[in-house]
């Protein structure tokens, strides 16, 4: 079992992940009948209650070993952390509930990209992400982790036109569908399609819900078929936007 290399991108199949302490009980066990150990978030005090246990909120993973987290992180996650061998890098922000005080860490790394408001990106994950070689990109849009499902390297779904038209300029190929009100994020008018969903393999894109309630999803499964990319659905409920589910080790 070894580290993921290139963040949110494992090339066989996940082992470890962490995902939203909340899940629904269904969701959890689906992921762990597929082998998944699971580290579950604790609720973050700082942020708003709707995205208090997102991963993306508060973690941010550099790639191998190596981890970026909030301060104020609950002890216990990042004792798991720990224990499965994790460096952990403490931020310099701390978190607040109101916008943009809640994104400092919520960057969508895409192979040798970066994505994110740059005004407001972690000033320590900026550090690491610069000196692993990754090329930091503005955009407007703060929540870019929520907003973008990262396919492989070169590949990513959003709504954001932001971020698609600057992964466009990057050389990157983009899937730009509509906003999704299926996917839910209770609380809230609806959720991303980033943290709806995740590879948790080369060849396995998995989404929350069916699959089938999003209306891109024809236009979905012709761009990850036409990279040989299976859909996987994870339960037959609604698709509920979690803060994405984070590949970490993959055997």
């Amino acid at each position: 079992m070894g580290y993921v290399h290139i963040p949110n991108l494992p090339q066989s199949r996940t082992s470890l992940a962490v995902v939203d302490g909340r899940i629904d009980g269904d969701l959890e066990e689906r992921l762990r009948s597929l082998n998944i150990e699971l580290i579950k978030t604790v609720r973050h005090a700082d942020l708003y209650e709707e995205v208090s246990c997102h991963p993306d909120m508060m973690l941010h993973h550099l790639g191998d070993e190596y981890m970026v987290y909030a301060p104020g992180v609950d002890e216990k996650v990042l004792q798991a952390l720990s224990e499965h061998g994790f460096k952990l890098i403490q931020g310099d922000t701390c978190l607040a509930a109101k916008y943009p005080g809640d994104i400092a860490y919520n960057v969508a790394r895409v192979g040798k990209f970066a994505f994110h408001n740059l005004k407001y990106t972690d000033k320590v994950l900026e550090r690491e992400l610069k000196r692993r070689g990754v090329q930091l990109v503005h955009v407007k849009q703060g929540y870019t982790k929520c907003s973008v499902s990262v396919v492989d390297e070169n590949s990513i779904i959003t709504a954001d036109k932001g971020i698609a038209a600057a992964a466009l300029e990057k050389g990157l190929e983009v899937l730009q569908i509509e906003p999704e009100d299926a996917i839910l994020l209770p609380g809230l008018s609806n959720g991303f399609i980033g943290g709806s969903t995740a590879m948790l393999d080369r060849r396995t894109w998995a989404v929350t819900g069916r699959f089938s309630l999003l209306k891109a999803s024809d236009r979905i499964s012709k761009f990850l078929g036409d990279r040989n990319i299976r859909i996987l659905s994870l339960s037959d409920k609604d698709i509920v936007d979690i803060g994405t589910i984070l590949p970490l080790k993959a055997k």
